[in-house]
């Protein structure tokens, strides 16, 4: 299944919900999320052994989703492609297009991506979401204004209602660097490398035009802001 999109994101939101306190994500559901960081001083074996044992109860269990993704940046054209699998079974491998964003911005789409999707099964008690790129997740639960606002208060809106759904849902993130090769990241990581995309507009001009007029619309709103 295949997405194409080419979208303006503004960059900031004054006085977001998501970020007031006592409504963050992060005071409210703090044990319900976790960060699984790569040891740097372990060798590879023992992190691919980690990553090996993480995957035992998701193929065990028909109640965990387990996602890998990944982001390639190609002639501005970001493509990120996604793999779920539930109970030892893929189950969806969307693929988005999006132009004139940051890598940062692509990733944190592709989060967002993640959970929406398993969130669409209604069983689904834990996420577990395998990147390469830890270090975006964590810019979602930063309470700070910074330049991706938009993209994680709408992350942290989703997770609020997966986590109000029942008091047991869970979301885990597990770094994997794409040098470990490990077979499920590993095979995410080479089709989106290798992916070839046929752009609905061939002319760069024409990407550029087909949004001109939001691109415009963002910038009126936020001289109103200021």
């Amino acid at each position: 299944m295949a997405n194409r999109s080419n979208e303006c994101f503004p960059s900031f939101v004054p006085l977001d919900l998501e970020f007031s306190l006592g409504l963050r994500v992060i005071d409210n559901f703090s044990d319900h999320i976790s960060f699984n960081i790569h040891n740097k001083e372990k060798d590879d074996k023992s992190c691919v052994h980690q990553l090996d044992k993480m995957v035992l109860e998701p193929f065990l269990s028909s109640s965990i989703a387990i996602i890998t993704f990944d982001v390639s940046i190609k002639n501005n054209v970001a493509t990120s492609i996604i793999h779920m699998r539930i109970y030892n079974k893929p189950i969806t491998k969307p693929i988005h297009h999006i132009v004139h964003i940051t890598s940062t911005e692509a990733e944190l789409f592709a989060i967002r991506c993640d959970i929406n999707q398993a969130m669409n099964f209604n069983n689904i008690s834990k996420i577990i979401i395998v990147t390469n790129s830890i270090h975006v997740a964590r810019k979602i639960f930063n309470p700070l204004v910074h330049p991706y606002q938009v993209q994680s208060a709408a992350i942290l809106s989703d997770l609020c209602n997966f986590f109000n759904h029942h008091e047991n849902n869970s979301i885990e993130f597990w770094e994997c660097s794409s040098c470990l090769k490990w077979h499920l990241h590993n095979e995410v990581d080479k089709e989106t490398k290798t992916f070839n995309l046929t752009p609905l507009y061939p002319c760069k001009t024409s990407w550029d035009f087909s949004k001109k007029r939001k691109s415009n619309d963002i910038l009126k709103v936020w001289k109103m802001i200021f």
